[in-house]
């Protein structure tokens, strides 16, 4: 039965001002590109060395809030000498233990160069298991592409049904959901295109949310900014970033709402803190809803690159610094 105080209760605290979400749930094919790119052989030992350095730096819960993990991750243990299971790990210092539950997307059918998500087959049952073994949030990632002629409203409809079946399934469980339409960057889109794209996705996601009885107060958002796409030879600058995000947040987004926790979406991980902290500086006195990180890459970047295989001290140091500074962007403070 779903406990609706609960749910309301850890979404509250998942964004609470000054703190955010650090996105761990890199499956092995992505973690093993980052660990390419470091030179560092991605081996299960490897991988839990890195998320071992991560999850134990000194102070983290002082940033973070929650922890997005992977299957392979949310079983896995401290290097210590007693190998603490890192959900209990997290728990011991008060970071909530979150799950990436889809599946990965595959081709829509009928529909070129357009993606449906996976994983509604089970979900319940893998629910049901996840929140025994510590989950109290799970992640459901879906993805919007900005093309000739596309987004369809076929795939937009059916992703955002898939978001909506994915919530009601998680709160049944007494796990709060993240909901993440993720509108990519990649294209030479305008900011403006994809203003007027983020906007319908996230008026028809609401739609299905509140049609499948999502309770509101108990979910997290984790949308894209507004942006200009990679390839678009007029970047948009910080401030109109800013404006144009929170404008189509504020018009589309219930203030019900528990919070929005912002993806990174391919952004460095400056500009990702730059636009988050200007958001915050220019509107959080007239916001709804806290504005607070979901990142996952422009959290993880400088720590990688320090920690290089061996580097314990240096990911840490590198990682808490950018961790601190997205944390000071939620208070509108630049560093």
């Amino acid at each position: 039965m779903r406990d609706e105080k609960q749910l309301k209760a850890i979404a509250s605290k998942m964004v609470l001002k000054g703190k955010g979400i650090l996105a761990a749930d890199e499956s092995t094919p992505t973690c093993t590109k980052r660990f390419d790119s470091i030179s560092v052989e991605s081996t299960f030992e490897n991988r839990n060395k890195y998320r071992n350095m991560l999850f134990t730096s000194s102070n983290i819960e002082k940033y973070i809030s929650g922890v997005i993990l992977f299957d392979e991750t949310f079983k896995q243990s401290t290097t210590c000498k007693n190998k603490i299971p890192f959900v209990e790990y997290l728990n011991s210092r008060g970071i909530i233990p979150g799950i990436k539950v889809d599946g990965g997307t595959q081709d829509l059918a009928g529909f070129p160069d357009e993606k449906i998500t996976d994983g509604l087959d089970g979900l319940k049952k893998r629910l049901e298991e996840y929140y025994n073994m510590g989950a109290r949030f799970a992640k459901w990632r879906a993805v919007i592409t900005i093309g000739d002629d596309i987004p369809s409203d076929a795939c937009i409809y059916s992703n955002a049904h898939g978001l909506a079946r994915y919530a009601a399934l998680c709160q049944n469980a007494n796990i709060v959901p993240i909901v993440e339409p993720e509108v990519l960057m990649n294209g030479s889109h305008t900011i403006e295109t994809c203003y007027e794209i983020s906007k319908r996705t996230l008026n028809v996601v609401f739609e299905q949310l509140i049609l499948n009885r999502v309770m509101l107060e108990g979910i997290v958002l984790k949308p894209n900014m507004i942006i200009s796409g990679l390839d678009c030879d007029n970047q948009a600058d910080i401030d109109k970033v800013a404006d144009m995000t929170y404008r189509c947040l504020k018009e589309n987004v219930p203030s019900e709402v528990a919070g929005i926790a912002f993806l990174s979406g391919g952004q460095s991980s400056d500009l990702a803190t730059a636009h988050l902290q200007k958001m915050n500086e220019k509107y959080q006195d007239e916001m709804p809803w806290n504005l607070t990180f979901s990142y996952g890459r422009a959290l993880q970047h400088d720590a990688l690159n320090s920690w290089k295989g061996s580097n314990v001290s240096g990911g840490q140091e590198a990682f808490l610094l950018r961790a601190n500074a997205n944390s000071l962007a939620t208070k509108g403070i630049a560093v």
